[in-house]
């Protein structure tokens, strides 16, 4: 819950799924072909049971996939998972939208040179 939350949500090491209702915690390694491995990061959360998402920001086909698994997006949370949880309840947070998406392709021709 003190873990800080990832700026780039698909290459994030791990997810924390808690279970707003009972306070269960538990982390899911990012095992996604993002993180080298296998799948996508939607497929890993939904796999987990979650019905709820909370991150930073993240882009519009990972916001295509999440609505296609039923999955609500919030973007705009910072600092710990904790906060973000706590955003998320006083409503600071909004739902992601391709409009909201962001734009910015992370990581991308992080190799070229100038």
């Amino acid at each position: 819950m003190d873990e800080e939350v990832g700026a780039h949500f698909g290459r994030v090491p791990n997810y924390t799924i808690v279970d707003t209702e009972t306070g269960e915690v538990k982390v899911i390694v990012n095992t996604s072909e993002h993180a080298g491995g296998v799948g996508l990061p939607p497929d890993i959360i939904h796999a987990a049971g979650a019905d709820t998402m909370v991150v930073s920001n993240l882009g519009r086909r990972a916001i295509t996939l999440f609505e296609e698994l039923g999955i609500m997006v919030y973007t705009g949370a910072s600092g710990t998972v904790k906060d973000a949880i706590r955003m998320l309840n006083a409503g600071e947070l909004e739902a992601a939208t391709d409009q909201s998406a962001c734009t910015q392709r992370a990581f991308h021709d992080m190799h070229q040179k100038d």
